[in-house]
């Protein structure tokens, strides 16, 4: 009998090393006469810059439904000095790329290119931040573009959950307007994105993030040639009205006719960024399943076959934040796939999490993190989140050694406070006649079509 030949796989793995230490390069903060708050991170190595301007402004800000998607879209398409075709001439000039977009607290105008182009480029965002131009051709174009965008969208599985999920945690509070309908795209006026745009894209409250490799004295200077002497007041606080209190589980069903698999989200309300119990949430929620080697993954991946990827994730908007857990599964593990994943979090619910097991979620959530700081795109994201989200200036510093000090009591008290399993909501997407059934076992049922008719 030949013998044994030793399998390298299988050879022990030998154990991680020391975390590295994060080398923080010097931050320059400067508030502008204006307001506009300016930070700047000098980042050697690669010639270029990467920068965004945001305005504290989003789609919650806007009277009609992603009106300010389509304010940011539109803005980029000209200026009273630069038609389309010059901007996108001058862009291609200089080898940079700049784009524009809007989220549900922020609207964003964002470009990188090689640092010799910087003061041009700066001066062509001052442009679309003070005068765009607003083309009527341009508007129509990108209405057509985004009345197809929704149609498509209006086929898709997981945007049909996340928008009623949206609606059902949020209420009357703006947050619930994940995404508007054709009719009211259909419906934006010329004078409706002037409007928007001349009382949210102000310098005040506004926060401009720089990482490149450039002097940052030379790129203060610049900024300030572009920017010092645009004016305007911070756009009027709103108060909307806070989202409904949660009262028990419900099951939102949105018949698709004929669907072959079932989409299902589960969310319930959760906390801030700014929120002392944020990095706690974000562990247990890594060990939930946030993280490919997670419970939830090793269940209903893994184990069972249920799914391949499904997922839960932390939310933090500006005044409210949600929690999610989401897979695509066959019709007919529908139920089986809600008993495991409420499962998983009743049971991180009611156990203390084993030191091996809160190790790796430690290690795996200061990793995941150091990563993302290893490109400019990816710090200066980090840092637009700290200064967007009003954090504490050393935020980013300390992130890994509090993670660390995380412990599994912290664990446990975070996700009995905010895996809500008693109240969540759950939104699942499919087929009625296969689905409804099953979906009946975790909660009173009201079933809509695609377009939100009650049926």
């Amino acid at each position: 009998m030949a013998s044994a030949v030793p399998n390298p796989i299988r050879a022990d793995i030998p154990p991680l090393g020391p975390e590295r230490p994060v080398v923080w390069p010097q931050r320059i903060r400067h508030t502008l006469s204006n307001g506009l708050e300016v930070v700047l991170v000098e980042s050697q190595g690669i010639p270029k810059v990467t920068a965004e301007l945001f305005f504290r402004s989003g789609n919650a800000a806007a009277v009609t439904t992603g009106l300010a998607e389509m304010v940011s879209t539109v803005a980029r398409t000209g200026t009273s000095k630069r038609s389309s075709r010059q901007i996108e001439e001058d862009l291609r000039r200089w080898g940079a790329d700049l784009s524009t977009g809007a989220g549900a607290d922020t609207s964003a105008i964002s470009f990188s290119g090689l640092t010799e182009f910087a003061k041009p480029l700066l001066q062509l965002v001052s442009e679309i931040a003070r005068d765009a131009a607003f083309p009527p051709e341009e508007l129509e174009r990108e209405r057509r573009q985004k009345i197809e965008e929704l149609r498509i969208a209006r086929t898709t599985p997981d945007f049909l959950a996340a928008e009623r999920l949206r609606k059902t945690l949020f209420g009357a509070h703006p947050y619930a307007n994940f995404a508007p309908t054709e009719k009211q795209v259909g419906e934006y006026t010329r004078e409706a994105l002037v409007a928007f745009y001349r009382a949210h894209y102000r310098p005040a409250r506004a926060v401009f993030v720089a990482v490149g490799d450039f002097k940052p004295e030379g790129l203060l200077e610049d900024i300030e040639g572009a920017f010092a002497d645009w004016t305007g007041a911070a756009p009027a606080a709103s108060a909307p009205p806070d989202p409904p209190a949660a009262a028990g589980r419900r099951v939102h069903l949105v018949h698709v006719p004929g669907a072959v698999q079932t989409q299902i989200l589960l969310g319930n309300m959760a906390i801030t960024r700014k929120h002392p119990d944020w990095l706690r949430l974000a562990l247990a929620n890594n060990i939930y399943g946030g993280a490919f080697n997670s419970r939830l993954v090793m269940n209903i991946r893994e184990q069972k076959g249920y799914t391949y990827s499904p997922r839960s994730s932390v939310h933090g908007l500006r005044r409210h934040g949600y929690l999610t857990i989401h897979a695509a599964v066959r019709n007919e593990v529908t139920a089986a796939t809600l008993t495991e994943m409420f499962y998983e979090m009743d049971r991180l619910r009611a156990l203390p999490v084993g030191e091996a097991e809160l190790s790796d979620a430690r290690n795996y959530q200061s990793g995941v993190f150091s990563l993302g700081l290893t490109t400019q795109d990816g710090l200066a994201g980090q840092l637009a989140t700290v200064y967007l989200n009003e954090m504490p200036e050393d935020f980013l510093e300390t992130y890994r050694e509090k993670v660390r000090a995380i412990t599994s009591e912290d664990v446990l008290a975070a996700a009995r406070k905010y895996f809500d399993s008693a109240n969540a909501q759950i939104v699942i997407v499919g087929d009625r006649g296969q689905v409804e059934e099953q979906a009946a076992l975790f909660g009173d049922v009201e079933v809509s079509d695609a377009q939100g008719a009650r049926l």
